[in-house]
């Protein structure tokens, strides 16, 4: 007969064969005791007795009528035990009283409850104490449950979300609808021959419903979903997240076909050896039992690990090879159609107005993710609660959307006309030199109200989905940004400390393009500075420089040639666009917010090139290098001026 396994065992089970085990042993223990009871007591026989209570050597006796035995104390203090023939009762009381002895007369049995309580008592509970240690260690208390475990269980039987639940990752959904067939129908590809992947690796930036694949697979397939972090392995002592990884696994097994899902592996994913904790620290051990637990899979298990994470480079490398992560899918974020049909979804139980026109609003939020357009949707909704509407409008819509981009309003904060002059000029600066230039994204909006921690801001939106960026088009985005600085010169002749988040922007793509974008003449197409991020902490504190420092010296002038070209072509815009400049500042300090429509109004009069100036297409082949690109999602733009702190004072001497 096979015997189960002890994990096979119910809780119920095995509490009882606790309680089994507990009363044998007290038992054993009481008969134990029992029969070494009289051990510390000298024997005495009949006629030893009487002789001795002749001599005056016995001090006390206890007749105890029941049992035929008598026990007491000699005259040297020694105890003693004699038992008689029930026909000696009678003739061993005489030969007491004759003799002088104290005489107490029991005739009730010492009873077995008594011995228990008085003599065994200790030896209880330490027995008590050592099985409560074993039933803890076995599951049922806090002890046993800091080595199992911690990963939620969803029940087949009521799957939550499906794949009709997510939205704008079609390609993610399509290779993970492999892995529902193949736990839905696993002999369909067993008589193939064929192996479903033991592991699939889901990458991308945050928010962008990684967890919600791996949930809508466990739905679609009907199959028990255990969801885990990865944090929720390492803990303080050695042994107890390989201890949790033996437990996830064999609690799968037992429940296959079955799906575990990890959320932010990296926790316990990352290199091994990198220099910190040694190589026998908690986290490593733990990594070691998660690739043999990956790699001990059967193929025909139904087990499939799918896990998350946002930093794929940072993982050990024996996690990602092929046999543990067979399959490594992109969830990045969604393109213009993923946008909308995220935004039906959730939309669903929303009463949405008749002017809320979803299309529009996908073409608003390009680089947001699924998160992001559910938490538009949802800041929208509380919106419309607060004023008491009984629908969600688009104003709400689009309220939400600049609260998401810019930070709530603060119309509380007030400011003195010179400073609102000085903010409103600034946002002009970069709307003029944003739409003159035929390299940046449309403006969409400008505002000179207090958002976060912005005290206005300038929106462009792109017209479509991009990856790549052109150098032109990251010139003109300098030129933008330093567009407020320039027009607060300009003006009033003095710069304010609100451009410092534009120049420091500006400065990050300037240096971004002689070092790592290969964007300058000077350098040439070279990588400069080794980059790479720390195991541990996540990301790069501070990259190696792998040039001289007349590289260096190179390097710092084509950043401040590329920053000043850009200040450069700034003024020359504004300077031709004056006028321009000066109606959208007082459009601005009267309505506080302009749109599109009141945007195309003002600047109207100001031409998108400069008619002394060469067309567009030669503009942009003057510009050497225009052929390369960046890799990156396009995102909207916001310019924002911020109140920036003062220089330190120097002390007095």
């Amino acid at each position: 007969m096979k015997l189960p396994r002890p994990s096979q065992i119910s809780p119920t089970t095995r509490k009882w064969l606790l309680v089994v085990v507990a009363v044998a042993l007290v038992v054993v223990a009481v008969l134990v005791v029992r029969a070494r009871s009289g051990t510390d007591r000298t024997e005495l026989d009949l006629s030893e007795f009487e002789r001795r209570i002749a001599a005056g050597e016995v001090a006390t006796a206890e007749v105890m009528d029941r049992d035929n035995a008598v026990k007491g104390e000699l005259e040297d203090g020694t105890e003693y035990e004699v038992s008689y023939p029930r026909e000696y009762g009678e003739a061993i009381t005489t030969a007491l009283v004759d003799g002088d002895v104290e005489i107490e007369t029991n005739n009730q049995s010492e009873s077995i409850w008594t011995q228990l309580l008085f003599q065994l008592l200790p030896v209880v509970l330490l027995v008590g104490a050592f099985l409560w240690l074993i039933s803890n260690m076995q599951g049922g208390g806090r002890l046993g449950s800091f080595s199992r475990t911690k990963a939620k269980t969803s029940g087949k039987e009521t799957p939550e979300v499906t794949f009709a639940d997510v939205a704008g990752c079609a390609e993610a959904i399509e290779e993970l609808a492999e892995i529902r067939d193949f736990l839905a129908e696993p002999e369909r590809f067993q008589a193939l021959g064929a192996k479903i992947p033991k592991g699939v690796l889901l990458f991308g930036p945050p928010g962008t419903g990684k967890t919600l694949l791996a949930r809508a697979v466990a739905g679609e397939a009907g199959a028990p979903f255990f969801s885990i972090s990865g944090s929720d392995f390492v803990e303080m002592f050695v042994g107890v997240g390989a201890s949790r990884v033996r437990d996830l696994f064999e609690q799968a097994k037992n429940d296959a076909p079955a799906i575990i899902f990890v959320d932010e592996i990296d926790a316990v994913g990352r290199h091994r050896g990198a220099g910190l904790g040694g190589g026998h620290d908690e986290r490593e051990q733990t990594l070691n039992q998660l690739l043999v637990e990956m790699d001990g899979f059967d193929a025909t298990s139904g087990v499939i690990l799918i896990a998350a994470t946002n930093r794929p480079d940072i993982l050990d490398p024996a996690l990602l090879r092929p046999g543990r992560f067979d399959r490594q899918i992109v969830v990045d974020q969604p393109d213009l159609d993923g946008r909308r049909a995220i935004l039906e979804v959730h939309a669903r139980g929303k009463p949405l107005g008749d002017d809320v026109d979803l299309g529009v609003l996908a073409r608003r939020t390009p680089g947001f993710t699924g998160a992001d357009l559910a938490n538009m949707l949802n800041e929208a909704a509380l919106l419309a609660a607060r004023r008491r509407h009984e629908g969600v409008s688009m104003k709400e819509c689009e309220e939400a959307i600049d609260r998401l981009l810019a930070g709530p309003e603060r119309k509380s904060r007030v400011m003195s006309d010179r400073e609102k002059r000085v903010i409103a000029y600034h946002e002009a600066g970069h709307a003029l030199v944003g739409h003159v230039l035929p390299n940046t994204d449309p403006i969409h909006k400008i505002s000179i109200i207090a958002r976060g921690r912005a005290l206005g801001w300038t929106l462009a939106l792109p017209t479509e989905d991009r990856v790549l960026h052109t150098r032109a088009e990251l010139v003109d985005s300098m030129a933008m940004l330093l567009g407020g600085r320039t027009a607060e010169e300009m003006i009033f002749g003095d710069p304010t400390t609100g451009a410092a988040d534009d120049i420091e922007r500006a400065t990050r793509i300037a240096r971004a393009m002689v070092t790592q974008f290969g964007m300058s003449d000077a350098i040439g197409p070279q990588q400069l500075g080794h980059r790479h991020g720390e195991p541990f902490l996540g990301r790069e504190v501070q990259g190696e420089p792998d040039y001289s420092d007349d590289v260096a010296a190179t390097i710092d002038a084509e950043v401040a040639r590329l920053v000043g070209t850009a200040r450069t072509e700034a003024r020359e815009i504004l300077t031709l666009h004056r006028r321009t400049l000066d109606r959208l500042a007082d459009a601005l300090v009267e309505h506080e917010t302009l749109g599109d429509p009141e945007l195309a109004d003002v600047l109207a009069g100001a031409q998108a090139i400069d008619p002394d100036e060469p067309p567009a297409d030669e503009r942009s082949r003057s510009r050497p290098g225009n052929e390369q690109g960046t890799r990156g999602a396009s995102t909207p733009q916001v310019s924002r001026y911020q109140a920036g702190s003062p220089p330190p004072r120097e002390p007095n001497p």
